[in-house]
């Protein structure tokens, strides 16, 4: 079982940076592939990012050259880096994390969930 808290979330003008933090516990060392999700309002779940304990990375297409997914292996810990946001960004980010080690894309199978911390991003 892999608990998930996610943190970093807030409000910035479109143009502007946030950085989204994810702790995982459950075990001394988190080896799932791990990623971040988001959903807005009347739309579909979308995979922004994963990337596993080997450092394999994906990305969704609308985030490529803007986000950066990285991972503290030693503290269990999921980063995301997003830069240049736009109003289309804002969502629920949700931190995930997958019962097997190997990331193969953004639209694995994805089994433990965090809460969520909300972006928002004005124009």
């Amino acid at each position: 079982q892999v608990q998930l808290v996610e943190s970093g979330g807030g409000s910035v003008e479109a143009g502007g940076s946030l950085r989204l933090s994810c702790v995982a516990s459950g075990s001394t060392y988190i080896k799932n592939c791990m990623g971040w999700f988001r959903q807005a309002p009347g739309k579909e779940r979308e995979g922004v990012a994963v990337r596993d304990w080997y450092g394999v990375t994906f990305y969704g297409d609308s985030v490529k050259g803007r986000f950066t997914i990285s991972r503290d292996n030693a503290k269990n810990t999921l980063y995301l880096q997003m830069n240049m946001l736009k109003p289309d960004d804002t969502a629920m980010y949700y931190c995930a994390a997958a019962q097997v080690t190997g990331c193969s894309s953004v639209r694995g199978e994805f089994h433990y969930w965090g809460q969520g911390t909300q972006v928002t991003v004005s124009s």
